[in-house]
């Protein structure tokens, strides 16, 4: 909570100082509300005095209207502040989430950081603003009837107050078992929205197995537990308020009796026993409130946990104090006694060392796991090595600014990932400012051109998640022309046709090897018939590099590329001649 005060909530002290304001005007109109009671039992309707007959309903009317405007004004005051709250927090924590490592969000299914963007945060919101000024309100009000009901029968106060402490001991009771259930609500929150995202993700699985029931089960199971958990704890809530007025009936029944007593003698007279009685029901009023704000703030201060132990979380990968900024790489990039591992695992690569010089093509090829994509990753820093160093233009990447160093790399992977946007926002991703000639002038060399300008709203076309609404091919000649407008000396390709037809993969060929001109190219590939021409090859397994050289040097040895090659049934004898 001291955290949500600090830094959260004291920028906005103006506002919270305001609505608290209006919270004690709440009060204040409470208060005014029950003295007005006594006089109007007494002066209106025991004893009907003329100028009491205006003056008593004006009060009320008065008092009233100060409640509502008070109220009016302190929900617009705290809905002002609360949902900036929940803006500024979705924020940093959006933030935080593209900044952290790729090895904690693999770590994390991405339904949970759904939920914690989405929910968690709401429910803070609640706490924070809504939560903290009611329950300033609502005490100030118990307050304020408190000191109404002890000027006029300070023995029968003291009586009421005894059922303070039982109050207390309930409302606690109820708020602990609120948290808990919120904890466990939450938590099956997170697995709710991940269960929603790998459906959606995996429908074309699904629907092809026939599996659609059983998907259903599964997610019918999730709800039912997050069920369980949203009932224990709607039932805490719906429970706390009876249980503040069963032990309101207790007192209420005393104090009628103790009133009963004292009327007879002639020690309180009915007004103000009937303001007595008022300001108490005030009280309970307030109380009860407070029992149910109780669960707010337990709600909230729990989400807020959660929320602050992901915001705390400092990414690994991080820049020198001193990081060099790179202008413009040369291209020279070397792996030197490589080794890396995913936390305690097993190591992943041993002792690798590479070379592409600059504008040279080399080519990574080998078993799958042999560690030729987390290669490549460590380039631009998605990793860092656990051992060796890889080196850009001679100098350490650790060495560098993030933004520098990525700057020099232009990636095409297996299946790009377009956004949700127009084609022309995809081709200049990576260069916002770039002007319609640059991004047309991309697409023309990315073979990509006329197709969208067979789009329906060409480069204003809206290719839909994930590029839904385009071919394998279309999307992956769009990643090409963002990676030429990008112009980057460094070229990252990560079998980048293996998942087209053959036509397609052609044109993307083609493609490629207008945008490896020039550029120093580190590329994986399956198929060795695209790496022939490579200027180099290194041949990993098991994590290391178990041979090297180019294309006809390595079938003449008789190794396991020329194996793989024979597997393929690639010309063997031609590469021989070579």
């Amino acid at each position: 909570m001291r955290r949500l005060l600090r830094v959260y909530l004291a920028p906005h002290w103006r506002p919270l100082s305001l609505a608290l304001a209006c919270a004690a005007l709440v009060a204040v109109g409470s208060y005014a509300f029950a003295n007005l009671l006594e006089p109007a039992v007494n002066d209106v309707l025991v004893q009907p005095d003329p100028d009491s007959l205006l003056l008593i309903p004006l009060g009320i009317v008065l008092a009233g209207l100060l409640r509502g405007l008070a109220q009016v004004g302190q929900a617009t005051l705290v809905n002002r502040v609360g949902h900036g709250l929940v803006g500024r927090i979705q924020l940093e924590l959006f933030g935080r989430l593209m900044r952290a490592d790729l090895a904690r969000l693999r770590r994390v299914h991405s339904g949970s950081l759904l939920s914690a963007v989405i929910y968690d945060s709401g429910l803070v919101r609640e706490a924070a603003t809504s939560g903290l000024i009611n329950y300033a309100q609502h005490g100030l009000i118990v307050l304020a009837m408190l000191i109404q009901m002890a000027r006029q029968d300070f023995l029968l106060t003291a009586i009421v107050l005894v059922a303070g402490p039982l109050a207390s001991l309930i409302m606690r009771r109820f708020a602990k078992r609120t948290r808990k259930a919120a904890q466990g609500a939450m938590s099956e929150t997170s697995a709710l929205s991940s269960n929603i995202l790998e459906a959606l993700n995996g429908v074309r699985v699904i629907k092809m197995e026939n599996q659609e029931l059983a998907e259903e089960k599964r997610f019918a199971a999730v709800v039912d537990r997050r069920q369980a958990h949203v009932i224990k704890g709607a039932n805490a809530r719906a429970a706390a308020a009876p249980a503040t007025e069963t032990l309101s009936a207790f007192v209420v029944a005393a104090i009628i009796a103790w009133g009963g007593l004292r009327a007879g003698s002639g020690a309180v007279n009915a007004g103000e026993f009937v303001s007595f009685l008022g300001s108490l029901g005030l009280a309970s009023q307030s109380l009860r409130q407070l029992s149910n704000l109780q669960s707010v703030m337990a709600e909230g201060l729990t989400a807020a946990r959660r929320l602050f132990a992901a915001l705390d979380i400092e990414p690994e990968i991080r820049e020198a104090p001193d990081a060099l900024i790179l202008d413009r790489a040369q291209g020279l990039v070397r792996f030197e006694h490589v080794g890396f591992s995913y936390g305690d695992g097993a190591p992943i690569l041993s002792d690798v060392d590479i070379e592409a010089r600059p504008g040279e093509t080399v080519a990574l090829v080998g078993p799958s796991g042999g560690g030729k994509t987390t290669l490549l990753n460590l380039l631009p820093r998605f990793y860092d090595v656990t051992a060796g160093r890889v080196l850009l233009d001679g100098t350490d990447v650790r060495e560098l600014t993030l933004a520098s160093l990525r700057a020099q790399i232009a990636l095409v992977t297996q299946e790009p990932f377009l956004f949700d946007d127009t084609v022309r926002a995809n081709i200049a991703y990576a260069r916002r400012d770039a002007s319609q000639a640059e991004v047309e002038a991309a697409a023309r060399a990315a073979a990509a051109h006329d197709f969208i300008l067979g789009l329906p709203a060409g480069y204003d076309t809206v290719v839909g998640e994930a590029g839904a609404r385009l071919s394998g091919g279309q999307r992956q000649r769009i990643a090409i022309a963002r990676a030429f407008l990008k112009n980057a000396p460094v070229l990252l390709l990560d079998e980048a046709t293996s998942a087209l037809d053959a036509e397609s993969e052609r044109q993307v060929q083609d493609a490629l090897e207008r945008l490896m001109t020039g550029r120093t190219t580190v590329l994986i590939a399956h198929r060795l018939s695209t790496v022939r021409a490579a200027d180099r090859i290194y041949v990993l397994q098991a994590g290391r590099v178990v041979e090297q050289g180019r294309h006809a040097e390595l079938v003449a040895q008789g190794g396991l590329y020329a194996r793989l090659a024979r597997a393929q049934n690639l010309d063997l004898t031609s590469a021989a001649a070579e």
